[in-house]
């Protein structure tokens, strides 16, 4: 398969309710899509990167700009996924455009071979079961409220992002109303190594994890703080690759690691972190960034791995879209389909998906 061209896509996505973490609330997603066009087929991409850098450093208008400028003159000739992350090497940082667009190509390459995603990462299962990330709330009766809807709904895991001053007392009543349901906590880096002593008071629920409790950098501490407190440690933020996976396990930071491919660059270093995790003896779990069906379909199928034991951030679509850009992903008995067609396995609705574009632009090869 020989490449001609990519098409950035931006798109601009209400979310059914404001989503709220300590790095801010999202009302909107303002996504950038990669149609990758070769001499067989085409394939798509989904950068994660929000619209501000709170997340990480990346943010949609720099993912547009190193895109446009360096990475997509940079796969001219490219005719295999497995060439896109050497062919940007010596390009430093950006995971998530890197992971956009290796995506995008793997899609197309996927596709021209009839070969699902799925089966080229090494999945075993057919449906993945689904949690659901709960932000931030005014209040615990609204965050009661939404655990009720999403409990019906089937999903199997709740997660509730936390942050100081809404911690203890969210959890003790999501934990009070539900008893044993599988519950975690995410904390988006914030807090310090000084709050051991108030995060160990977590102890109590029984909890599946807490989420990078401290800054991404903070590996040190994040191994001193798994030591202070009994429930186990879930890297995020800080696996940005296999070997600093690799590195976050031999220092004893976390027992549990968040795979997400944008972040990591991508769904062929994801494969590579899991392998690396089951090496270890350590679960993996697939996170989400609020992606479109695209983005969804390519999580699932990467959840449906064998080291993926815990349920993921794999939501249905209308946790976060009353109308998606591909047919929607919906929940049955708490578990999501992996697709099984070529590639990544869906396709954009055309209309849906020209309503909620804002802007294109082609870069030929």
């Amino acid at each position: 398969m020989k490449l001609t061209g990519v098409e950035l896509r931006r798109v601009s996505l209400p979310l059914v309710s404001p989503f709220r973490t300590s790095f801010g609330t999202e009302v909107t997603r303002d996504a950038l899509l990669l149609r990758a066009v070769g001499t067989e087929a085409e394939g798509w991409g989904e950068c994660v990167a929000m619209a501000a850098p709170l997340y990480s450093e990346e943010y949609v208008d720099g993912a547009i700009d190193v895109l446009r400028r360096y990475f997509v003159p940079a796969v001219a000739g490219v005719d295999r996924a497995t060439q896109v992350a050497p062919a940007l090497a010596k390009f430093h940082g950006h995971r998530m455009a890197k992971a956009a667009l290796e995506t995008a190509v793997l899609d197309a390459e996927l596709r021209t071979e009839g070969r699902s995603l799925g089966r080229e990462l090494g999945a075993v299962h057919d449906r993945v079961p689904c949690g659901v990330s709960v932000g931030i709330m005014d209040s615990i009766d609204q965050l009661l409220s939404a655990v009720d809807q999403y409990i019906d709904e089937g999903y199997l895991r709740i997660k509730l992002k936390i942050e100081p001053g809404w911690d203890l007392k969210p959890v003790a009543a999501v934990r009070e109303r539900y008893g044993d349901i599988l519950l975690q906590v995410d904390a988006n880096t914030a807090y310090a190594v000084s709050d051991a002593r108030h995060l160990a008071q977590l102890d109590a629920f029984d909890l599946l994890l807490i989420e990078q409790p401290l800054d991404e950098e903070d590996i040190l501490g994040h191994a001193e703080l798994a030591r202070q407190v009994k429930t186990p440690i879930c890297l995020d933020e800080s696996i940005t690759s296999a070997r600093a996976a690799a590195a976050a396990i031999s220092l004893g930071a976390c027992s549990i690691v968040n795979v997400k491919p944008g972040r990591v660059g991508g769904y062929l270093e994801s494969r590579r972190i899991h392998d690396v995790c089951v090496a270890n003896g350590i679960p993996v779990w697939c996170g989400g960034m609020l992606e479109t069906g695209l983005g969804r379909a390519a999580n699932v199928a990467l959840a449906a791995l064998p080291g993926f034991t815990l349920p993921g951030d794999t939501s249905g679509s209308s946790r976060y879209y009353s109308t998606d850009i591909t047919a929607p992903f919906t929940l049955a008995d708490g578990h999501l389909a992996v697709p099984t067609g070529p590639g990544i396995g869906v396709d954009p609705l055309p209309d849906v998906l020209d309503a909620v574009t804002t802007w294109t632009e082609w870069l030929p090869l």
